[in-house]
């Protein structure tokens, strides 16, 4: 349920950007999470599909990059990248381990279309 609180922060974040840049509507929204972090894509595309209704993020589309999740042994210092869950050092075994990435969670750009720019594209229509 946390994914709903996200997902609203993302909208009024792309909405102030909307607005502050005069866009007709938001395009795309590119999002960046961690493996380790406990976000569900379709959670929060779910939600984006519903809380954008009839604003100009609606029909937008959200791209979701995966970071995925390194970490460091505090025994004899090798990083290594995990896939699933939490693992102790392929090295030696430790569990004693620092997460250097895969805890990300933000909101990376917003693509917009402005009236400029849909007056521009209907111009080179009728040429």
């Amino acid at each position: 349920m946390h994914e709903l609180s996200v997902t609203e922060h993302i909208l009024n974040l792309a909405l102030q950007y909307a607005e502050k840049n005069q866009a007709t509507r938001v395009t795309d929204i590119y999002l960046v999470i961690g493996r380790l972090s406990s976000f569900v894509d379709d959670s929060i595309q779910f939600y984006w599909d519903l809380i954008s209704q009839n604003t100009l993020c609606e029909g937008s589309v959200l791209h979701f990059e995966r970071v995925p999740a390194r970490l460091l042994c505090l025994n004899c210092e090798q990083e290594f990248e995990i896939h699933t869950e939490l693992a102790p050092c392929p090295n030696c075994f430790s569990t004693r381990v620092k997460v250097l990435t895969g805890e990300e969670f933000y909101l990376d750009s917003i693509a917009i279309e402005t009236a400029t720019e849909k007056e521009n594209e209907q111009s080179s229509d009728y040429c």
